[in-house]
């Protein structure tokens, strides 16, 4: 009886049900990875391969484009409407969308340039001025849509167009306003970097960061008795992504290294990860885009979580009409439009954002906007006209969205949902 006793060892209380498989070690871990893998629960791994399918196709017609210095400008240049797309993938999360993040980015940029230029704002003013008109943009359309029960796709479809004609109002008959090239606005998206040695620790920090917040993590489920990811795992996860980070921060130091703006986007990208994965906060939007009801019935303030929601992407989109601007040096009539709204949207979804609500990380904008960027600089350096980065583009997005539906039909009929 001892013996059988000391044979027995422990199970996670999230492994106990029988109809659930134990997996235990790396390999165990590899394993369910893969199962869920089968059952439709994709992850980043097809916006990975795709953007290797899409780099190693450019890098053949024209070998300029995996050059550091190209590589260094594609960076730079998807800042703005990258830090869009995050908004729009905290819309997602509660099953809502936002159409009109190019105009409200538009907007902000004037504001912004009015304040600066013509009104002799300091800088960081009218930054903060343009990031509150933005915020309460947010809270408008969060009213409208709680008390009216107006869609956010009529309210949205509705700003786009009516911030559009308050940004030419306020950019005057002139319609164009250009920002001082010496001003420290411009030289943070156009000419600042960060040093090499510094960008090396920076990769150090991160990969330390990744190591710390898996073992903190583990820690706590193993504390809870559920199931963990082994220590060794993580610490091998940490040691590739410390090789891969100092291999790009080496390469692209080739040519001008990292800009501050980039590593500014990608801080911002974390801390958003954090915020959406591990408060309280974050998994209110999950909850509620998964299933509105079945969260209000659990106690979540629906509405104050879809004005939230909303909130969070207007003043991110005002925050990247701010930084469009700054990287032109000028705000104008063409500020947020063209494909600005619209290359927002599809940067989330094709990061693996789902437009069925509670699907996707704060690392789907950073995916998305890479992706499109990576065409845009491919199809420009091969001198090929907008038609075709419009046509690639939807194709892409097209893709996405169906790989998304099938994803979901999948775990459904897995019992994933």
């Amino acid at each position: 009886m001892n013996d059988t006793t000391a044979d027995i060892r422990p199970v996670a209380v999230d492994l106990r049900d029988e109809r659930l498989r134990v997996r235990t070690g790396i390999r165990g871990t590899a394993r369910g990875a893969l199962d869920r893998f089968r059952s439709g629960d994709l992850g980043v791994f097809p916006v990975v391969a795709g953007l290797i399918v899409i780099w190693t196709v450019l890098q053949a017609a024209n070998p300029t484009f995996l050059s550091s210095a190209n590589l260094g400008n594609l960076a730079m240049e998807s800042v703005p409407v990258g830090v869009m797309a995050l908004g729009v993938v905290c819309v997602l999360l509660v099953g809502q969308i936002d159409l009109s993040v190019g105009s409200v980015s538009g907007l902000a940029a004037a504001g912004m340039a009015v304040m600066f230029v013509n009104q002799g704002w300091p800088w960081p003013a009218a930054v903060l001025a343009a990031l509150t008109a933005g915020a309460l943009i947010g809270w408008f359309y969060g009213q409208v849509f709680n008390r009216l029960g107006v869609p956010t796709f009529v309210i949205t479809l509705a700003g786009l167009l009516g911030f559009l004609g308050i940004q030419l109002g306020v950019l005057g008959e002139r319609g164009s306003i250009n920002i001082p090239f010496d001003s420290a606005l411009v030289h943070f998206a156009q000419t600042a970097y960060v040093p090499a040695w510094l960008s090396y620790l920076l990769a150090l920090g991160a990969a330390a960061g990744h190591f710390l917040s898996g073992w903190a993590r583990s820690r706590e489920r193993a504390l809870a008795g559920l199931s963990a990811r082994p220590l060794r795992l993580i610490a091998l996860q940490s040691v590739a992504l410390l090789a891969l980070l100092e291999f790009a921060v080496w390469y692209l130091n080739r040519a001008r290294g990292v800009g501050w703006m980039y590593v500014a986007f990608v801080a911002l990208v974390i801390a958003a990860h954090y915020v959406l994965s591990r408060t309280g906060w974050g998994r209110t939007l999950y909850a509620v885009g998964g299933n509105a009801e079945a969260a209000r019935r659990a106690g979540i303030n629906v509405r104050r979580v879809y004005t939230a929601a909303l909130v969070t992407c207007t003043t991110l989109a005002a925050l990247g009409g701010v930084l469009a601007a700054a990287r032109l040096a000028s705000a104008n009539q063409s500020s947020g439009g063209g494909d600005v709204n619209l290359n927002a949207i599809a940067a989330a979804v094709i990061g693996g954002a789902s437009l069925f609500g509670g699907r996707g990380t704060a690392f789907s904008a950073l995916l998305g906007i890479t992706v499109i960027q990576s065409i845009s600089s491919g199809l420009t350096l091969l001198s090929l006209n907008s038609a075709y980065r419009f046509a690639v583009t939807g194709g892409v997005l097209l893709l996405a969205v169906a790989l998304d539906s099938a994803a979901r039909r999948s775990r459904v009929s897995h019992g994933r949902g």
